[in-house]
């Protein structure tokens, strides 16, 4: 086992009904060839069929995205993406653990957990486009925007918990963070400030190895950052990231705890980011092939898919069905984001203040006046052109 807990001050025992033991070891459902394994073999949550299914569809067009997304910022189409290509089990499995009516806080990284929740990809991908907006009502997907600064999201995610659990609702907060985040403070306030008022809080660690270029010995000396759980009171799980069903059940139970009125939880999943940071990042420069190739053979989406085939639930016209949803995705990210968006430039100005300042007004009239110029200077070409034919 490989959850790290304190003893409910209830006398109720330990959360998620397993011993406090340090065994670094990741829970998991099945090894990277696709077969039952570990810890959660024989107690991991029941899905059906038609649910795993789901789940690996999901991850087929999630990966598509992804691909679809990084050849698009490779054309200028975006301004930047931060691909989650071998995360998917992370992305995907703790979003479906999730009901629609709790809360979620992603970071820039978690693409594929917006499309996943529902949200429209061209949405999803418009803060990375460049627009001064995320692209999506934040309440009507209860989704907040993603965050570029590292770990701000955890006191978000952990004050609307403490919010809804003071209005009696049975909401959830799960906020992502990658391991680099760890390293903030945010993340610890986060964390001490949900434990101690109980907030219906889960902290979702996606241990993917880098911090950009600094790997994970160079952040912490800890043997697992699950193990940073005892110190603040709470429940602590460590779960292979690349094993979506382990994703998919600590997440549950985490958030059944957290409604029981158990408490937050730190999940700490551990998987690999296959891509470079973000396109302007080199990844040659600071890890080795090798490295690379060890986790490729540990493939999310492979190791579900080999599992379902394996159960006899997987045919190849439920593959043919999702190849070609998950082409159709791509075909429409290509058509809506290869159009110009059209902007308005007084949107710059209009929700900084409620009332604007001087100074931005100032800097509205100058910006308008630097346009207009720009206007006439275009249209004294065009009659200069025309009257010279």
């Amino acid at each position: 086992m490989t959850v790290l807990a304190t003893p409910d001050k209830t006398g109720s025992g330990f959360p998620l009904g397993f011993d406090t033991i340090l065994d670094p070891s990741p829970l998991q459902y099945l090894d990277e060839h696709g077969a039952l394994s570990g810890a959660l073999r024989d107690d991991a949550l029941e899905l059906e069929p038609k649910e795993l299914l789901a789940t690996w569809r999901a991850m087929v067009i999630g990966r598509r995205f992804d691909v679809q997304a990084t050849t698009m910022v490779r054309q200028g189409r975006l301004a930047v993406y931060p691909s989650s290509f071998g995360q998917e089990a992370c992305e995907i499995g703790a979003i479906l653990a999730l009901r629609s009516t709790d809360w979620f806080f992603p970071t820039y990284r978690d693409c594929v957990s917006l499309v996943t929740r529902g949200i429209d990809p061209v949405q999803t991908l418009t803060l990375l486009r460049g627009d001064w907006h995320c692209g999506y009502d934040p309440q009507q997907w209860r989704t907040a925007p993603q965050t570029t600064p590292l770990a701000t999201q955890g006191p978000h995610a952990a004050g609307l918990a403490l919010a809804a659990k003071l209005a009696g609702e049975d909401t959830v907060a799960l906020a992502f963070c990658g391991d680099g985040g760890t390293s903030e403070g945010d993340f610890h306030e986060a964390l001490n400030f949900a434990a101690v008022y109980q907030a219906p809080a889960i902290f979702f660690v996606q241990n993917n190895q880098y911090a950009i270029s600094v790997p994970l010995a160079k952040q912490t000396h800890a043997a697992a950052l699950a193990h940073k759980a005892v110190g603040y009171g709470m429940a602590g799980v460590r779960v292979d990231g690349n094993d979506v069903i382990a994703v998919r059940h600590v997440v549950a139970e985490a958030a059944e705890r957290a409604r029981r009125g158990q408490g937050p939880t730190l999940i700490e999943a551990v998987t690999y980011r296959m891509q470079a940071h973000t396109n302007a990042d080199d990844a040659s420069r600071y890890r080795d092939e090798s490295e690379v190739e060890y986790w490729k053979v540990r493939d999310p989406l492979a190791r579900l898919q080999t599992y379902l085939r394996a159960a006899g639930l997987l045919t190849d016209e439920v593959v043919a069905e999702a190849n070609q949803a998950a082409e159709d995705l791509a075909a429409e990210m290509r058509a809506r984001l290869g159009q110009e968006p059209e902007v308005d430039h007084r949107e710059l100005f209009a929700h900084v203040y409620a009332e604007p300042t001087p100074q931005l007004l100032e800097q509205a009239a100058a910006l308008q006046a630097e346009l207009d110029a720009e206007q006439l200077d275009a249209e004294q070409s065009d009659a200069e052109s025309e009257a010279g034919r």
